[in-house]
């Protein structure tokens, strides 16, 4: 019986070690340490986010949607058919069915099927559970392991790009870099950011939750063992630096970020301030409305630049499928008159290109790095009443210029890549940032 039980163990491990090997040839190629899809502070989807405002008022009555849902349209849903396929299948399910089936979690899966559908990597449903867990992330505030992470776009590969100090995530030992591979015993390489957040990585305080990543750079499989609790977002730091040179560092657009940045930039004005940097590298994004207070707290109000702002400082416009959208202009008589240089990297997203491509279409800052990630939709968050909410795309948004910078990203005025043994360290010291350097040698030429 020893000696069966030590077969299967064998057996078992050589599987596992199979089962990796299969998953990771191909998939890693190219794709190890790079970031390349919308971020997502544990607990917070990234990208520009809008909260039902516009969608809402422009969605038709009840009765008209489902006259146009059950018409002969060549795009409409037939329900009937819909309805009589689910019932059929719920019965080969109750007849067959080895296990006892959830029905909410098979309710749940099929507004997920739904919204999968849509072929939109940024559209889907949250039930009850994961919509409150979206938003108190949103707030600033979340219950998990103080880690940001990636998911790669092409190949589903969900990665970690920072680790907060003083978190569960840097106390455990995560790098940035680490490639989630597996939480508990579940394999979730490949499964959606939202899914991997909410289901999997946020719990209960206090609770463990085992987290298996790939390390590319050692080629290894690495557990990690994390105690979540209560994580309250850094999302603006700052310092002045020599030459009177101020640093505010913003890690994601949430609901505490514009009050946070304000503050650091009249305290660093209070102390001479002589020209600032900001370094939005790796922001993943957040919320438009802090994208545009943060702009129009640096923009004068009056620049009539382009026509859409009508005699205002035009920061942002969108524009959905029907070509209606909204204006965001600047208001509120405040502005910042000093060289500015705004760094950022390839993972800079959404509502920190808003920002970054505000101030240099008039020219209000110099841009220092690589060329930004390139999402240039908007979503927005609609409850549906019961708890529940989907994240839809919406619109396009564009630059005061008119640039369109989905799939393109910003181009930086000066291109500085931060050194590769530098990327795979969790903290980087600023005197060895060669990024930064080069942005504070940047802003001093501006002075």
């Amino acid at each position: 019986m020893d000696e069966n039980r030590m077969n299967e163990d064998r057996t078992e491990e050589k599987n596992g070690r199979a089962g990796k090997n299969r998953f990771w040839t191909g998939v890693l190629a190219g794709a190890l340490v790079t970031a390349l899809a919308g971020l997502v502070v544990v607990g917070m989807s990234a990208g520009i986010y809008l909260f039902g405002r516009g969608v809402m008022s422009r969605q038709p009555e009840a009765g008209a949607q489902e006259e146009e849902a059950s018409g002969a349209g060549e795009n409409a849903i037939d329900y009937g058919r819909l309805t009589s396929k689910m019932k059929l299948i719920e019965g080969v399910i109750d007849q067959y069915f080895l296990y006892d089936k959830d029905a909410q979690t098979v309710e749940d899966y099929t507004y997920l099927g739904m919204m999968a559908g849509l072929g939109d990597p940024y559209s889907t449903y949250y039930n009850e559970r994961e919509f409150q867990s979206m938003m108190d992330s949103t707030s600033g505030e979340y219950s998990g392991i103080g880690a940001m992470i990636s998911q790669n776009r092409s190949t589903g590969l969900c990665t970690i790009v920072r680790v907060y100090e003083g978190t569960p995530a840097m106390e455990a030992g995560m790098r940035p870099g680490d490639i989630i591979y597996q939480v508990g015993d579940v394999q979730v390489a490949g499964e959606s950011l939202d899914v991997l957040v909410n289901n999997y990585i946020k719990g209960e305080e206090g609770t463990d939750v085992e987290i298996t990543v790939y390390r590319a750079d050692e080629d290894a499989y690495v557990d990690l063992t994390i105690t979540r609790r209560k994580i309250e977002v850094p999302t603006v730091e700052y310092r002045m630096e020599e030459d009177s040179v101020g640093y505010v560092l913003i890690s994601e657009f949430d609901g505490v970020t514009v009050n946070q940045f304000e503050e650091a930039v009249d305290a660093l004005t209070d102390q001479g301030m002589k020209g600032l940097i900001i370094d939005l590298r790796s922001n993943p994004g957040g919320l438009l409305d802090g994208a545009v207070s943060m702009a129009d707290y640096i923009l004068p109000d009056d620049v009539d630049t382009y026509e859409k702002g009508e005699g205002k400082t035009l920061i942002v416009y969108t524009a959905d499928k029907n070509g209606e959208g909204d204006v965001y202009t600047a208001s509120d008589g405040h502005s910042v008159d000093l060289p500015i240089v705004v760094l950022v990297n390839e993972e800079s997203a959404s509502a920190a290109e808003v920002f970054t491509g505000a101030l240099k279409d008039y020219g209000a800052a110099r841009v220092v790095g690589t060329t930004t990630y390139g999402k240039g939709i908007v979503q927005n968050v609609i409850p549906l009443g019961d708890g529940s909410a989907i994240k839809i795309t919406t619109a396009h948004y564009y630059t005061p210029s008119g640039f369109d910078l989905h799939e393109k990203g910003i181009e930086p005025d000066v291109e500085e890549d931060l050194s590769a043994e530098l990327k795979t360290q969790a903290v980087v010291d600023p005197e060895e940032d060669n990024q930064l350097s080069r942005a504070a040698e940047v802003l001093k030429e501006m002075f």
